[in-house]
């Protein structure tokens, strides 16, 4: 067999392979038994007809269509296998010419994109300082105070903001009362933005048995398509007001919290400034390493294949179903309550997944110019991270997860990690 490779435009190419000689002759033989082990004539049992007779009845360009299948996958593999080729795609099979003596094959074959780097070290992207000031301490004081808050009656004055407010209500569009808008006894919390923009904050200064219209406009994006963007009027009365009696900052309410080892309110304050600064200096962290890696994919220069794009958005879109389903939602009910449509979603979702590509890609090719390569020892350190996380015997994750898998794995880590050290954060 003899095959050329020709690169063309966005990462496809054209292999051509020639097959002749007694690989081609052999896998006409090898086809025409094929057919006639399928044929059968009158007087014949399927499979039994003489050789002699079966060449009259199976013609030679079924053989030669029968023999391309036997010499595709071999030819195919050599192809790949003389010219380095890495296949993203299952290659799109064509025939330029045949004849008894020789066929030429083409594969149209879809390849890992060329990555051009650029500057990837010592890049100037600096790490934020994280603190935890009293007043984020004192924030998380006031949220346990509100946890276990107990609403009061508000005997006299108006509601204010973080009171809750029990209320009638009743919705107009353009004087008539529409679906889903009516509701008796409704607790309220003021600022909570459980109701439309707008629509909360005209209840504040009303008193208990007071009535009012509020005039709110829907959202542009509201599910209901005939109120979307409308004006619409609520006839309100408020009939009782509670505000929130918060509880005396102590041991007893520390305590409340259930955490384990934190009983005294010293001691929740440190939890809470380890905690929250855990917190800051995880998000900062995150924050440096997308700020890198959007300089380096910037930097760098390639173009990714649809094929790839379309790959990652379907993955995208099964983690995002996946999302949904631990809510309780399906992604029907989901495009039903948003009036999006598949294609909607995945329009949105390919944008990130381009990006999600370019990124692997270009990691992939610092650790390929940097051999990053992991060791046997930290392969095998990951298997049994895996298996720890997921309480899982790690031959068991090993059936699972092909090791190729986790070498990819840690060779980009590895890449971010030398991405990152480069720097002077």
């Amino acid at each position: 067999m003899s095959s050329t490779w020709e690169l063309k435009e966005k990462s496809q190419g054209e292999l051509k392979t020639t097959v002749s000689g007694d690989a081609w002759k052999g896998a006409q033989e090898k086809a025409f038994n094929k057919l006639a082990k399928k044929l059968a004539l009158p007087g014949f049992r399927e499979g039994k007809v003489p050789a002699a007779m079966a060449k009259k009845h199976i013609s030679q360009q079924n053989i030669l269509m029968e023999a391309i299948d036997e010499v595709a996958g071999e030819a195919l593999q050599q192809g790949v296998e003389e010219h380095s080729l890495w296949m993203i795609a299952r290659p799109e099979l064509g025939v330029e010419a045949i004849t008894e003596d020789e066929v030429t094959l083409t594969f149209t074959i879809t390849v890992k994109p060329e990555v051009t780097l650029g500057d990837y070290k010592g890049l100037d992207v600096k790490k934020d300082e994280c603190e935890v000031t009293e007043a984020d301490i004192e924030d998380q004081i006031k949220a346990l105070q509100d946890r276990y808050a107990e609403l009061e009656i508000k005997e006299d004055g108006t509601v204010e903001n973080g009171d809750t407010a029990v209320i009638d209500f009743e919705g107009f569009k353009d004087g008539i009362a529409f679906d889903g808008g009516k509701g008796e006894n409704y607790p309220l919390e003021i600022g909570s933005n459980a109701f439309i923009p707008g629509f909360e904050e005209q209840l504040i200064g009303m008193k208990s048995e007071e009535s009012k219209e509020i005039n709110v406009t829907f959202p542009e994006s509201y599910q209901e398509e005939s109120l979307a963007g409308q004006p619409c009027v609520f006839k309100v009365t408020v009939h009782e007001i509670k505000t929130k009696a918060l509880p005396e900052v102590n041991d007893e309410l520390i305590k409340l919290a259930n955490i384990e080892g934190v009983e005294t309110v010293e001691a929740f304050k440190e939890f809470i400034k380890k905690d929250m600064l855990d917190y800051k200096e995880k998000q900062a962290d995150e924050k440096f390493t997308n700020e890198l890696l959007t300089k380096v994919v910037e930097n760098a220069q390639v173009e990714v294949p649809a094929v790839m794009i379309e790959s990652e958005t379907d993955n995208l879109v099964n983690d995002f179903a996946q999302r949904l389903a631990q809510q309780g939602f399906s992604l029907d009910q989901f495009k039903q309550m948003t009036g999006q449509s598949d294609e909607a979603i995945r329009e949105q979702m390919a944008v990130d997944a381009e990006s999600k590509v370019k990124v692997r890609l270009v990691l992939d090719a610092i650790a390929v110019k940097e051999a990053l390569n992991p060791t046997e020892e930290e392969i095998e350190a990951e298997y049994q991270r895996i298996a720890d996380m997921y309480q899982m015997d790690i031959a068991k994750v090993k059936e699972l997860i092909d090791n190729d898998n986790i070498s990819y794995d840690l060779r980009l880590r590895n890449a971010v990690k030398l991405i990152q050290d480069s720097t002077s954060k």
